[in-house]
């Protein structure tokens, strides 16, 4: 048991060793070229004072952060729920599908930050207007996968269930559902990143907290310092996300075969 741990131990750090590796070089590259051609911080701050910064502020940047992340975090829920509602309503009704799915396509061509500003003043300068952007972002990418799994069954799957007697709910539970899940998974990987950017973008548009108030605050400012201080912690931010999206999706894609990388 120890032996079979380590050695999937051994392997994600395999896995993971090229990325961490090209990272690294990038910021001693990076440290470096600042340093060697004496570039003023207010251009190009070097990663040492960006990451001094980081620990100088943390307390306003970690708490700016959360407030973002909650609303990435709600608005992703929130859009993955209605895109999977919606996925499952075109599979039963045609009518609802041809009526509903080309103003999907409609608000997706939209972009975000067209929507943003008028999200912000119907909504407020709240969680409303966040969430809102996060969800909307979430919706199309995960409707279509979330559709095409649904639909995408084996035919001589759904032939051996018919011919064992089985309901139409029977069908969903043990074929439909189980095809559309790594579907599923596929697109809130993608969209789990584009929530937290609604979020950004949104705080942009008017907000009280946010990184992205910390971003827009930095820019006016042209503090180059905190801009990258915030960026960097909302790409962590993302990123642990992302990984959180990954483990479960671990856990729930337990049968043989159920990988979406095919």
């Amino acid at each position: 048991m120890t032996r079979s741990h380590d050695g999937k131990l051994a392997r994600a750090i395999r896995q993971r060793l090229p990325s961490a590796a090209l990272f690294a070089s990038v910021l001693v590259i990076w440290e470096l070229a600042v340093r060697i051609l004496k570039v003023p911080n207010y251009l190009l701050p070097a990663p040492s004072v960006v990451f001094a910064r980081i620990v100088t502020d943390w307390a306003s940047l970690s708490q700016n952060v959360w407030v973002t992340l909650e609303a990435a975090i709600a608005g992703f829920v929130i859009g993955t729920v209605i895109a999977v509602l919606a996925a499952f309503s075109f599979l039963y009704s045609k009518t609802v599908e041809q009526a509903v799915f080309p103003w999907a396509v409609v608000i997706k061509t939209i972009p975000i930050i067209a929507i943003a500003p008028l999200l912000t003043i119907w909504l407020g300068f709240g969680m409303a207007p966040k969430i809102a952007v996060a969800a909307i972002g979430c919706v199309f990418p995960t409707l279509v996968n979330m559709n095409r799994g649904l639909a995408a069954v084996d035919q001589r799957v759904i032939d051996y269930l018919r011919v064992l007697r089985a309901s139409p709910r029977q069908l969903l539970a043990h074929a439909r559902i189980y095809n559309a899940l790594p579907y599923l998974f596929s697109a809130m990987k993608i969209t789990v990143g584009m929530a937290m950017v609604g979020a950004i973008v949104a705080e942009f548009t008017g907000a009280n907290f946010g990184i992205g108030t910390i971003i827009v605050n930095a820019g006016y400012r042209q503090d180059a310092t905190l801009l990258f201080s915030a960026i960097f912690l909302s790409s962590v931010a993302t990123l642990v996300l992302y990984y959180v999206v990954l483990a479960i999706e671990k856990v729930a894609l337990f049968w043989p075969g159920a990988s979406v990388d095919h």
